[in-house]
């Protein structure tokens, strides 16, 4: 296929390398010819690294390179052209020129992609003359390496031409997932799960960014935490996002935005760009991953009291035992005791009301975090300092040997402050359910968003199956006492996840349809 592509930025050079070394001819423009050549000598470079490690001769480095064809003006005329992809700056007027003027340069037959990551594919298509002929190709950066493609139809784009984009895609190793034209199209949208829950968390004071990170690394499993990923992203992008798709959605309770935002943009915090975020990044500072944890003060002798019946409370009681704890199995806990209470969606609050426990005595657990290496302690305003620093030292105590006979490592712990559901459920909750809320408008199917999610997001599972191994049922119970814990329509549980807990469906299902499939 013979591709010209409009645009040689970062994306537009990406993207070049990634069509030429899959076998397709590639015309480059811009209306900077400097940056035509600047492109071609970072594609010539990126080929020659691939060479010299292996992943590709020097033969094929050097086809894949002449395949590429600089162009002087990117309204050449062009006749063979079979598909033209923009990569021009995010803005609608821009796109409507550029593709305007392409439109008067090549054939009415040539396809017309752009790679918009948040503007309508619609209305760009609407400026068109045959708004039929363009849809959405949405890459995402590095594009040879992120192998997941978003396809796009506007409401008026031609049937085929989604077909024709996923088979060039797929002929080339990456995934392509067909998604419907809304605001932040797939991923960007199942990628707001995290980010807005972190933010309500620190809006909370439930515990500080590099805490809520620890915790959505070492329980939940991501390569970052959601700061250290706004920082990475830029907060200034980040915002924008998170508002232009809250706004598309016509202010969804879910995706609701946070008042933490607006004031560190204007301040220039930013992240790693400006030198300065949700952490510093001078020379002498650590990486958000190093931030030096408060060390355990407290000697850990304190016999415990496990307390309530909810899910993982014997998940609790197992691994306190595995860790030499004195447990405290009296009928009224004694005066010195700490009592420990699984938490599922509820506060530790509700369980000191409820059972009727020492206030001052009584913390939470989350049982997400035990099978992990981090164990997180929930504090009320009630406990007692001493008493917290006590439970950490409890279960920070390793217990037997490690695998290779050597003593075991200490668990880290992390103490956030009492809220429904604590750090992780919650971060997991809202990844589920914004995906859910996905899946449920039918904007792409369950299999492509744990695809697309997985790949352009780096989760260790797509939503729908994380939840999954949760457990519909047990993910409902969580979501409904989140909701009624605190009132905020933001945890309202989705219909996808309620039917699918109902009838015994996982959440990854499609389920059948009652109407007739058309054609």
């Amino acid at each position: 296929m013979r591709i010209r592509i409009v645009g040689a930025g970062v994306m537009g050079r990406g993207i070049a390398q990634w069509a030429a070394t899959a076998g397709h001819t590639v015309e480059l423009g811009d209306i900077r010819t400097e940056a035509v050549g600047a492109a071609v000598d970072f594609v010539r470079g990126m080929l020659d690294r691939a060479a010299a490690k292996g992943r590709m001769t020097e033969r094929e480095a050097a086809d894949a390179l002449a395949r590429i064809v600089p162009l002087d003006s990117p309204w050449a005329p062009g006749d063979e052209v079979e598909l033209v992809i923009e990569a021009a700056r995010e803005d609608l007027d821009t796109k409507a020129e550029v593709f305007g003027k392409l439109a008067e340069a090549l054939p009415a037959t040539t396809v017309f992609a752009t790679n918009t990551s948040s503007l309508s594919v619609t209305e760009i298509a609407a400026t068109l003359g045959d708004p039929s002929r363009l849809a959405g190709l949405h890459f995402f950066n590095p594009v040879p390496l992120m192998k997941i493609v978003e396809v796009v139809p506007g409401a008026a784009t031609r049937p085929e031409i989604p077909e024709l984009l996923t088979e060039l895609v797929s002929g080339t190793g990456h995934r392509a997932v067909v998604v419907a034209d809304t605001p932040g199209f797939l991923v960007n949208h199942a990628g707001r799960g995290l980010v807005t829950e972190a933010l309500a968390l620190l809006e909370e004071t439930v515990a500080d960014a590099p805490g809520l990170d620890r915790i959505a690394r070492d329980v939940l499993g991501l390569k970052m935490g959601p700061f250290e990923l706004m920082d990475l992203t830029g907060l200034d992008v980040t915002a924008a996002v998170i508002d232009t798709i809250w706004r598309g959605f016509r202010h969804s309770d879910r995706l609701r935005p946070s008042f933490l935002t607006p004031n560190r943009v204007a301040a220039g915090l930013h992240g790693r760009k400006t030198g300065r975020g949700w952490y510093a990044y001078g020379p002498e500072d650590p990486a958000p991953a190093a931030v030096p944890e408060p060390p355990v003060t407290g000697d850990g002798k304190r016999p415990v009291r496990v307390a309530g019946t909810g899910p993982g409370t014997e998940a609790l009681r197992t691994a306190l035992t595995a860790s030499g704890a004195v447990l405290d199995d009296a009928e009224r806990p004694g005066d010195d005791a700490l009592v420990l209470v699984a938490t599922w969606g509820t506060t530790v609050a509700e369980a000191v009301a409820g059972l009727e426990l020492p206030p001052a005595r009584t913390l939470g657990v989350d049982p997400l975090s035990l099978p992990t290496r981090r164990r997180v302690l929930a504090a009320t305003p009630a406990t007692d300092p001493e008493v917290a620093a006590d439970a950490r030292a409890v279960l920070a105590a390793p217990g037997g040997e490690a695998a290779d006979g050597a003593a075991a490592e200490p668990y880290a712990v992390s103490v956030v402050r009492d809220t429904a559901g604590s750090v992780a459920q919650r971060l997991l909750a809202s990844i589920v359910s914004v995906a859910a809320s996905i899946a449920e408008r039918g904007l792409a199917t369950p299999a492509d968003i744990d695809a697309a999610v997985t790949a352009g997001l780096g989760y260790p599972h797509g939503p729908l199956a994380w939840g999954d191994t949760i457990g519909a049922p047990r993910l409902l119970a969580l979501q409904q006492a989140l909701h009624r814990t605190t009132g905020d329509p933001r945890y309202r549980p989705t219909r996808w996840l309620t039917e699918r807990a109902q009838l015994g469906m996982h959440l990854t299902d499609p389920g059948n349809s009652p109407f007739p499939q058309a054609g």
